[in-house]
């Protein structure tokens, strides 16, 4: 038995009427054929069921036309029945939006009988009079007239896409796509079939979106209901991309030691916990970290793996060399390029700006323990080396980070055969991926080479 969402008698019925008011939307489909018949199985369920032209050549199946309040009211009974799918909606079409109800011909076609609970089996005498109607002559006439309108289909991409979000109006979709763009390099904009906006990444094999979306998910890179889906879904392209570079998944590699692993999540920027070999959520939050935001692999083993060879590739174009600090008896390796020794004062040793790099490398050494490692991160703070610091203090190790508009500071010490020694990195604001990869070698590089020189008069550094 068909349910009334509302009473409409066949007799009252246009054959075909401009949208007036609010309609409730069951789904869409792409050709005509498939509405056709969709259309009509929920005909068979309710009488004021419409269909109704939408972009990209879509139609749209619905109830109504209804006011506003109605269709709300009668849409959440529906839904609380389970009479229409979870993601119907009310929808308000434009004015001139062409609704035609289904069983009724459009204007210009020959009429078809409207089946209803009320309708009434016609007189013979009316079949007779309106048989004209339906002439193949004129059929014949008619039916040649809409052929140079139909557009043709659209050709979409094969593949396989990562829907990311959707807006209602594509002045909204617009700004994200420049933010997406930004992330991704690319990013396409299609007009849904509901009349939104919506965001996607594409195409891509199904092998490589099925593996990337949750990844990209976990990583809170893209939004956490993202879904992959097939261009048919999506509607029209109203800006076409390329497909950002997500590699296809490979064979799981053994992940490295994860000591190893976790000093190249420190140079890479996304691990500041302690390198302790420990396997813990710091850590594989960092490890989930880069291979979002690298994009090299999927499994982190193979994903490790490249970003030590990345790091050593980095360290090769920066021209990094061993520094050797007769003053401190220190070894780190630097940007030598970058430095030139300035002076050495009691426990320091003090390199300035070498061909306008802005840079600054302090190296300290004096006997002592604890108490001495905090004097000595007092002393940096005051003199702003490291300005206005984040402090991490344990036993036997002080940690120090901090930036101004002018530059980022960044201090190390720690205690070691009785003494405290360690190092400090000042670098332009303006360059912050190179100051951390360089504090994660000099971290990595600290070392004692040979005795520090005499506290009172040290000599002057000797460099390679």
């Amino acid at each position: 038995m068909r349910h009334l969402g509302v009473i409409v008698l066949a007799g009252m019925l246009p054959m075909q009427a401009m949208a007036e008011g609010a309609v409730i939307r069951l789904e869409a489909k792409r050709s005509q054929a498939a509405a056709a018949e969709a259309a009509a199985g929920w005909a068979e369920r309710f009488d004021n069921v419409v269909t109704l032209p939408l972009p990209g050549g879509w139609t749209g199946i619905a109830l109504g036309p209804l006011d506003r309040a109605e269709a709300e009211a009668l849409l959440a009974d529906l839904r609380a029945a389970r009479e229409v799918p979870g993601d119907a909606f009310v929808s308000q079409p434009p004015a001139s939006t062409v609704l035609q109800p289904v069983g009724v011909a459009p204007v210009g076609e020959p009429a078809s009988a409207i089946v209803s609970e009320t309708a009434v089996e016609p007189a013979p005498e009316a079949v007779a009079e309106a048989e004209p109607i339906a002439e193949p002559e004129a059929v014949a006439e008619a039916e040649p007239e809409p052929e140079p309108e139909a557009a043709p289909e659209p050709v979409l991409p094969e593949g396989r896409f990562i829907r990311l979000e959707a807006f209602e109006t594509e002045a909204e979709a617009r700004e994200a796509l420049a933010r997406w763009q930004a992330e991704f390099g690319d990013a396409w904009l299609w007009d849904l079939p509901d009349g939104w906006f919506a965001l996607a990444l594409g195409p891509l094999s199904p092998e490589v979106a099925e593996a990337w979306a949750p990844v990209l998910k976990t990583a809170e890179m893209i939004p956490s209901d993202a879904v992959v889906t097939g261009a048919d879904s999506l509607g029209a392209p109203l800006v076409e991309a390329g497909a950002p570079d997500l590699p296809a998944p490979g064979a799981p590699e053994p992940l490295p030691p994860l000591e190893d692993v976790q000093r190249a999540l420190r140079w890479a920027g996304h691990y500041t916990g302690a390198i302790d070999g420990k396997d813990g959520p710091m850590t594989q939050a960092a490890i989930r970290a880069e291979i979002a935001t690298a994009r090299r692999a999927t499994d982190p083993g193979t994903a490790m793996r490249l970003l030590t060879e990345a790091r050593a590739e980095w360290r090769d174009r920066m021209g990094l060399a061993e520094l050797r600090d007769e003053a401190t008896g220190l070894s780190v390796t630097a940007p030598l390029s970058a430095l030139v020794f300035d002076r050495a004062e009691r426990a320091l040793s003090i390199y300035g700006p070498a061909n306008d790099s802005g840079a600054a490398l302090i190296l300290f050494s004096q006997k002592g323990g604890q108490q001495e490692l905090l004097d000595l991160a007092g002393l940096v703070t005051a003199l702003g080396w490291v300005p206005s610091p984040e402090r991490v203090i344990r036993q036997g190790h002080v940690h120090l980070r901090g930036e101004n508009e002018a530059h980022r500071g960044e201090a190390e010490g720690r205690v070691r055969d009785g003494r405290a020694e360690g190092w400090v990195l000042i670098w332009p604001a303006s360059d912050p991926e190179t100051q951390t990869r360089i504090a994660a070698e000099l971290s990595d590089s600290l070392d004692r080479f040979a005795p520090a020189a005499g506290e009172d008069a040290p000599a002057a550094p000797v460099t390679p």
